[in-house]
């Protein structure tokens, strides 16, 4: 036999495969396909699962080892119906010269798990739409900053919902799926974590509430903490929630995370990988370090202490010395490679910022820990625009429009979506652009990023509870960032709120927004016992770089609409977040004040390029007259004054016209067309007299008064007795005929005319068209 009949069936090449994939090869090779198919099989009964209840009774089911083996670490939890499955996969090895943390996150909403088929035109889900960004980002800022800061290996988080109902959202359960995996897996991470969304329904904390009980609460603040009831994350929004209530729903959220975070650990410690060892980054000698710091040190100094800096001539500054003292360096030290000496600087860059903080009591503009940036606002720009506003706060400049239109232009959502948030469409709407020149760069324009999808809906959250939920217009109100030196959603907050006064929207009440920053100091890794700490009001965006802390707050004068908190470090204690919260009421106070002295309310004077919406009601037979064959006199409307009808029921429409004017030269346009249609009162049961128009094999076609529409006469009311044809009564196109009125059809609008019942004695006395034409002039 040919030698090539004894060739292996696979290449002998060497393939690499992570330890879980050899040890189920190896299984395989050593007991044969039969034992190997039984290990398989038999393996998911010992799957470790643990059920996390709540104080409110609610329980959390969280599971792993069943699904999806191959990866680092696999999670699955269950809440209700829903059920979210987490894989947490790292590379190996860490990719040369990484400089950062490369996670990952991907959340889809998939239709299958709430028994869907998507409706676009592949039928198959297609890019992440805006709930999943928002999601995504959620997770990411819960686990980020518990990543030890020298491991940089490439790493992804990937979200599988394998079921939704309609009680509870998977977000919640992705977290904590997010959190046992990473636990249990080899990957290294200093967690677990837990998360919590929080309610508030008449006064009372509600943990995890159910979606009907979101549509009544007041809160829905979602909390992420690790133990020792350090805070991690905070994401929430609110209907002008009081300082105290959201103070005790983030305590509330806290201790409620503790169950989630020991039921991890326990399982951690049962099944459990061995974390890898984290590849420590390439170390600058001593005698390089101490150069570099001996170099640079006074110089930054100077720099970050001198108040005349602005963000330009600051960054300016500190890149002459970076490079300066990269050159010098270097020559000094040729075999030492230039970016371990520009690491190396830039760690002693932000260890000289930090301290400066702690030394004194400013900052490196010339402000103390309280005080606000300059602030300047402006309202009614340019005419043509329903309302306009610039907000400038130290070197953050944001203008802000707002653009009126009718409900149909609200924004439709997918089924998924829908399900998920529960509102079929949006009638409010805001856009958040970042052109790269804000910041003084060349960059390209192009699809709404991550960063700007989040920070447009942080904005947008902050506004809508101040806005009316009567009000007849969809708002469009776009937010562009002409300059950024730190905190430019919550200059879009306050840009926003006056634009939308400036165009007239009767919001409850102004709403503001300021930037929370902290710096701290700890040692080993101990964020519970913080040896000294400062908070920052209204930071710039290098106290948001160097800092630890970057916490968003927007709300009313009475209370807080928004709110979102992001760390690099692992926790912070609830005192520092309470402190926090505080001083962010402060400053949104102080904002307020300046911003009432350009607008503190609604214009109520409206403008001439304000649009209008009126109500019409009309008879359910002039339907068809007002909207002609195939809806060609709404269109004729529509391309001739810009005004647009539409139907709120079978009787009343609305009209939208983008100015009075218009709306004057629509409705001329439909009393034309209603005019000619226009009918007298008749009364029910009332006699008239009808003229024959039409014979019809079906009937006669009659008219009361000389400009209605024909109307059938059917056979079955011409007679008591039962006819074929009217010519059988000899009837003719001419006669006059008394008739029976009563009203009209519901369905269709036609008239119900009989002439059989009146052939008996009289009931009343007949009237002729002409007296019936006489009550309708």
């Amino acid at each position: 036999m040919h030698s090539s009949s004894f060739a292996p069936r696979f290449s002998t090449k060497m393939l690499v495969f992570p330890p879980r994939c050899l040890k189920l090869a190896k299984l395989q090779l050593l007991y044969g396909a039969s034992r190997y198919r039984r290990y398989i099989q038999s393996a998911p009964s010992d799957c470790p699962a643990v059920e996390v209840n709540f104080s409110n009774g609610r329980h959390i089911t969280l599971s792993s080892g069943k699904l999806a083996r191959f990866a680092n670490g696999t999670a699955v939890s269950q809440m209700g119906d829903t059920a979210v499955m987490v894989t947490a996969v790292a590379k190996p090895k860490q990719a040369p010269g990484a400089s950062f943390m490369p996670l990952v996150v991907d959340y889809r909403l998939k239709s299958a798990a709430s028994g869907r088929i998507p409706m676009n035109f592949m039928r198959r889900e297609l890019g992440p739409s805006e709930k999943e960004i928002l999601s995504a980002r959620l997770i990411d800022r819960s686990v980020r900053p518990l990543f030890p800061a020298d491991f940089r290996t490439e790493t992804q988080l990937v979200c599988n919902i394998l079921s939704m109902d309609s009680v509870y959202s998977p977000d919640i359960l992705a977290i904590n799926s997010a959190s046992m995996a990473l636990s249990l897996s080899d990957i290294p991470w200093n967690g677990p974590i837990g998360a919590v969304r929080v309610g508030l329904c008449d006064g009372e904390v509600v943990v995890n509430p159910t979606r009907r009980e979101l549509q009544t609460s007041q809160l829905d603040l979602v909390v992420s903490a690790t133990k020792h009831n350090l805070v991690v994350m905070l994401e929430g929004k609110g209907n002008v929630v009081l300082l105290q209530d959201l103070l005790k729903a983030v305590k509330q959220g806290t201790r409620e995370a503790q169950f989630i975070i020991n039921e991890i650990e326990r399982l951690q410690k049962m099944y459990g990988r061995k974390k890898r060892t984290v590849e420590a980054p390439p170390s600058t000698e001593t005698e390089i370090s101490d150069a570099v710091k001996s170099m640079c040190e006074m110089r930054l100094r100077e720099i970050f202490q001198d108040a005349t800096h602005d963000k330009i001539t600051r960054d300016n500054a500190v890149n002459e010395v970076r490079t300066n003292v990269i050159d010098k360096v270097w020559s000094s030290y040729p075999d030492t490679e230039p970016s371990l000496i520009a690491e190396e600087f830039n760690k002693i860059c932000k260890s000289i910022f930090r301290s400066l903080l702690f030394e004194g009591n400013r900052r490196c503009d010339g402000r103390d820990y309280d005080s606000l940036r300059n602030i300047s606002c402006q309202v009614d720009l340019y005419k043509p625009l329903h309302g306009s506003a610039l907000f400038q706060r130290g070197q953050t400049q944001v203008f802000c429009t707002v653009s009126l239109d009718s409900h149909e232009s609200a924004m439709k959502l997918d089924a998924i979506t829908a399900l998920e948030s529960g509102l079929k469409a949006k009638n409010f709407m805001l856009h958040y652009e970042f052109p790269p020149y804000a910041t003084g760069e060349v960059g390209r324009i192009g699809p709404i990023g991550r960063r700007e999808l989040g920070h447009g809906s942080l904005a947008e959250r902050a506004l809508v509870p101040t806005l009316p939920h009567d009000y007849p217009f969809t708002v469009r109100l776009t937010s562009e960032v002409l300059e950024s030196n730190g905190s430019s959603s919550m200059a879009s907050v306050c840009g926003g709120s006056m634009a939308l006064m400036d165009a007239g929207v009767p919001v409850t009440a102004p709403a503001a927004g300021v930037a929370i920053g902290l710096v701290t100091k700890y040692e080993n890794n101990d964020t519970k016992h913080l040896t000294d700490y400062r908070i920052l009001t209204d930071i710039l965006g290098i106290e948001d770089y160097m800092g630890d802390m970057d916490m968003k707050v927007a709300g009313t004068r009475k209370g807080f609409t928004t709110i979102q908190a992001d760390l690099k470090v692992p926790g912070i204690p609830l005192k520092v977040v309470m402190e926090s919260l505080q001083k962010a009421t402060d400053a949104k106070g102080r904002i307020l004040d300046i911003m009432g002295e350009v607008i503190r309310e609604h214009r109520k004077y409206p403008k001439d390029c304000w649009p209008v919406t009126e109500r019409i009601t009309i008879e359910p037979q002039q339907r068809g007259q007002l909207i002609g064959p195939g809806g060609m006199h709404l269109k004729r409307i529509y391309l001739e004054t810009g005004a647009s009808l539409t139907a709120e029921d079978e009787t009343t429409y609305s009209i939208f016209a983008p100015s009075q004017a218009a709306m004057d030269e629509a409705k001329e346009h439909i009393d034309a067309l209603l005019t000619k249609e226009r009918i007298p009162d008749l009364e029910f049961g009332g006699i008239y007299s009808a003229k024959i128009t039409e014979i019809r094999d079906t009937g006669v076609m009659v008219i009361l008064y000389p400009s209605m529409p024909p109307a059938l006469l059917h056979n079955s009311q011409l007679d008591q007795r039962k006819i074929a044809h009217p010519s059988a009564l000899g009837l003719e196109v001419g006669q006059e005929i008394q008739v029976k009125y009563f009203g009209r059809d519901p369905v269709s609008g036609f008239m119900r005319l009989s002439r059989k019942v009146l052939q008996g004695a009289a009931s009343s006395i007949p009237r002729s068209h002409n007296k019936a034409t006489e009550e309708a002039a």
